[in-house]
């Protein structure tokens, strides 16, 4: 469905929507009561968003963003898990598991626009996206442990690959918020903008990453994301791989020709 401006909306509460910006889709959170947090019908939304997305081949980059003005995502639903049983719970799990894996698995390169809150699973929305831009308000973390249970949304996976083991553990350990100017010198975001300008600024990036071959965009991610705790050796045959991929494209025929005849590409994206 789609609402008045245009966007569409994904789950029967329309809690998640797809905002076109040229190339770019925005990804946009949208249950502002609940600070964006992490229902079962939220985790749907955003799977059946991120399934909508990978499938379309005119989208080049991904905008994960938030509408409400505290919080970019403030983790998992605590008031709907505190009425589960058990058995609601493991019900639930691969449900909330597609949704993070479903921003991980995008194709195309993603950055989340993070403000105001991150914490828990929302972090993770954060981590499973390629860049993030925090403006002053954020604070990230992963809290888990201080509820008695652990990062579930790929955080004890994802957090270390950023930041390295020890770092990694300190936080989750320790369950430590972090200010958005400590998370930019500690590499828990990528770049730290001013106040109210994270999802601008996300959104220029997003765009000056459009411009470049799509298919060298996703052969890129695809080698980089594979790539993650390879052997330099199976890492470099898996990069050799993704060249061949991309060697023999329109994508390659055309970009050559604009650089040789000193004009844009236009990107057939095959």
């Amino acid at each position: 469905m789609s609402d008045k401006s245009g966007m569409q909306r994904f789950g029967a509460d329309g809690w998640v929507g797809v905002e076109r910006h040229g190339f770019v889709a925005e990804l946009v959170m949208d249950r502002p009561k609940a600070m964006n947090a992490v229902s079962t019908a939220m985790a749907d939304a955003l799977a059946e968003a991120c399934a909508a997305l990978a499938a379309d081949r005119s989208v080049r980059a991904v905008v994960l963003s938030s509408t409400h003005e505290r919080a970019f995502c403030v983790g998992a639903d605590l008031k709907e898990r505190n009425s589960f049983t058990d058995a609601d719970l493991m019900r639930q799990r691969p449900r909330t598991r597609a949704a993070y894996t479903g921003v991980l698995e995008l194709p195309v390169p993603t950055l989340a626009a993070v403000h105001g809150f991150a914490l828990g699973g929302g972090y993770e929305l954060a981590l499973a996206c390629d860049l993030i831009v925090a403006d002053g308000t954020a604070v990230v973390g992963l809290p888990e442990v201080s509820v008695g249970v652990i990062p579930g949304g790929g955080g004890t996976q994802l957090l270390p690959r950023r930041v390295g083991a020890a770092k990694a553990a300190e936080l989750v350990f320790t369950a430590r918020r972090v200010p958005a100017a400590e998370a930019g010198q500690l590499g828990l975001v990528d770049r730290v903008v001013a106040d109210g300008q994270d999802r601008a600024e996300a959104l220029e990036l997003a765009t000056a990453i459009a411009r470049n071959s799509p298919v060298g965009l996703r052969a890129a991610k695809r080698a980089m994301r594979l790539g993650q705790g390879l052997d330099l050796r199976a890492g470099l045959d898996l990069e050799d791989g993704a060249w061949r991929s991309v060697a023999f494209s329109g994508d390659r025929a055309e970009g050559v020709a604009a650089f040789n005849e000193k004009r844009d590409p236009d990107w057939p994206g095959e």
